[in-house]
């Protein structure tokens, strides 16, 4: 399994790979916002702690940890979030699907569905993955219904998983997909995109 840079395009986004230019626009609707309480990089009050989260997150993909996307909003031309495959396991043909994050004109549309299911399909018929996990804070409600929507299977909750910037304990519920559910859910998928 290799993962490399690619670009996924959809109706409605493009996923680029990240790169310091997108910068501005992830800072123009990320900084600020609330989604980040729940995130392991602290708040982002500026644009320089924006470029330092991307810098951070950059220096992962050089190390092949990490393969970062700047989500492209289509209609609009303007970037609409982050995503990433992270925890990547080739031998074990396994990755994970996170550090997800949408500004707030774009959550509840079509783009976080469209954006997992181009990730998913290029994870397992593409690069062979046998499993795709997702992970969420025990405390981000909204963000496990989001993951059981589209057919993530819960497996449990790591318990005091990791210590967040603010110093809070965080327990992590990870989901998983694995290749023999990735028909079902593709369906799934689909189905709410025609929607």
């Amino acid at each position: 399994m290799e993962v490399k840079p690619v670009m996924l395009t959809g109706h409605h986004v493009r996923l680029e790979p990240m790169t310091e230019e997108h910068v501005p626009g992830l800072a123009e609707i990320g900084v600020g916002q609330p989604f980040w309480d729940f995130m392991l990089y602290g708040n982002m009050n500026s644009a320089d702690d924006m470029r330092n989260w991307a810098l951070d997150i950059l220096s992962r993909a050089e190390r092949g940890t990490d393969l970062p996307f700047v989500v492209i909003h289509l209609a609009s031309g303007r970037v609409a979030g982050a995503t990433r495959y992270l925890n990547i396991l080739p031998r074990d043909r396994g990755l994970e699907i996170g550090g997800t994050w949408y500004g707030l004109e774009f959550q509840r549309t079509p783009v976080n569905t469209e954006c997992k299911y181009l990730l998913l399909r290029h994870a397992f018929e593409t690069l062979g993955c046998i499993r795709v996990q997702l992970k969420t804070d025990l405390q981000n409600e909204r963000s496990q219904k989001a993951i059981e929507r589209i057919g993530g299977v819960k497996e449990g909750v790591l318990r005091n998983h990791m210590i967040l910037p603010d110093g809070r304990y965080r327990h992590s519920v990870f989901y998983s997909i694995l290749d023999t559910e990735w028909p079902v859910v593709k369906r799934r998928l689909e189905g709410m995109m025609e929607r």
